[in-house]
């Protein structure tokens, strides 16, 4: 039975990979749904859209045909192959996130040992994509928000990898499934019954990550790539239709991996205390499980952007490169100590 179930390498492939395709724009309709709509509206005691379907639950349908239906317009001046490609890049790279996402024991596109170097790599292949939107379109405007939007990036990627590499110490491992089951199989003061979650031993970390985080999102107070009163709409001011529909789902589709992976390497992924990690009702269990978790931790992340205020150019460089990269390394110093002492 069980090699009439078998699937050949390229149709196994196919299936993960259309999984993988239908899972961004479903969480961006998600994340979009609850935190843009319904969340920000009720932070500001406004109704939020509520005519079309149940709780407005269908006017992103809306909003997205209204864009499929807008013209698909090139500034003159602009690089065409270049100005249609970018989009297409930096919605790659967040699809490229989702590929080593685990939502179960066997619930992973690809369960590769270096995950955590896969996942950090990919997820700074957008700046190219956003450097090519601000360069092509011929726009000062768009010009100075693809160069914020670089430097903010590479300031901000080192401590979000410095942040991921105490978990990577305390785990002794780069795949993905493997820091869930350290996890899942870990002790506090010798009792595993909720296992230990690096949350409790890497609270500095996930500080870091989160930070680091919003500022790859480019969400408030770190959005000055698109800040609208200073450059009107940033590197993507030039798109519209279908194109700047693609800039939209990226950012939310990023959100939403950044916060799985949150949820993977700080709050034990996808297992549930009192299961054995190997249990196949995991690959059931876990995906509703890990969801749970990710929208606990991109709710923390809408709630900033919509709290806080923007902060200056200087002021977001200083925070990286004289704070934050700083106390990431203590992070990795005291991880390293703790584990070789106990």
């Amino acid at each position: 039975m069980n090699e009439l179930l078998a699937l050949v390498y390229w149709q196994e492939t196919a299936i993960k990979l259309g999984i993988a395709l239908a899972v961004i724009p479903t969480t961006s309709l998600i994340l979009v749904y609850l935190f843009l709509f319904k969340m920000m509206a009720f932070m500001q005691s406004r109704l939020g859209p509520n005519d079309t379907g149940p709780y407005g639950s269908l006017q992103l349908i809306a909003e997205a045909i209204k864009f499929l239906q807008k013209e698909d317009i090139h500034p003159a001046q602009a690089d065409r192959r270049v100005f249609r490609l970018a989009p297409v890049v930096v919605l790659a790279s967040t699809f490229l996130l989702y590929v080593v996402l685990p939502a179960g024991p066997d619930a992973v596109v690809e369960n590769l040992d270096t995950g955590v170097f896969y996942a950090m790599a990919v997820s700074s292949l957008s700046v190219l994509g956003i450097l090519m939107a601000g360069w092509a379109s011929a726009n000062k405007y768009a010009l100075l928000g693809g160069l914020r939007a670089a430097g903010q990036l590479i300031a901000y990627e080192l401590p979000l990898i410095l942040a991921v590499m105490g978990v990577v110490i305390q785990a002794e491992t780069l795949n993905l499934q493997g820091i869930v089951v350290a996890q899942a199989t870990g002790e506090i003061f010798g009792w595993g019954g909720i296992g230990n979650p690096f949350i409790l031993t890497q609270f500095v970390g996930l500080l870091i990550f989160m930070i680091a985080a919003q500022a790859e999102l480019t969400q408030t107070p770190f959005d000055m790539p698109v800040a609208e009163t200073e450059l009107v709409g940033g590197f993507h001011i030039e798109y519209t239709g279908f194109r700047f529909l693609l800039f939209f789902m990226a950012e939310f589709g990023t959100a939403f991996a950044f916060s799985a992976l949150a949820s993977v390497l700080f709050l034990g992924g996808w297992w549930i205390p009192g299961f054995d990690v190997d249990d196949n009702i995991l690959n059931i269990l876990g995906p509703g499980v890990m969801l749970a978790k990710i929208l606990l931790v991109a709710f923390v992340i809408f709630w900033v952007r919509f709290t806080y205020p923007r902060l200056r150019e200087d002021q977001l460089q200083k925070f990286a490169w004289k704070f934050l990269i700083p106390l990431s390394l203590v992070n990795i110093v005291a991880t390293g100590v703790f584990k070789v002492a106990f």
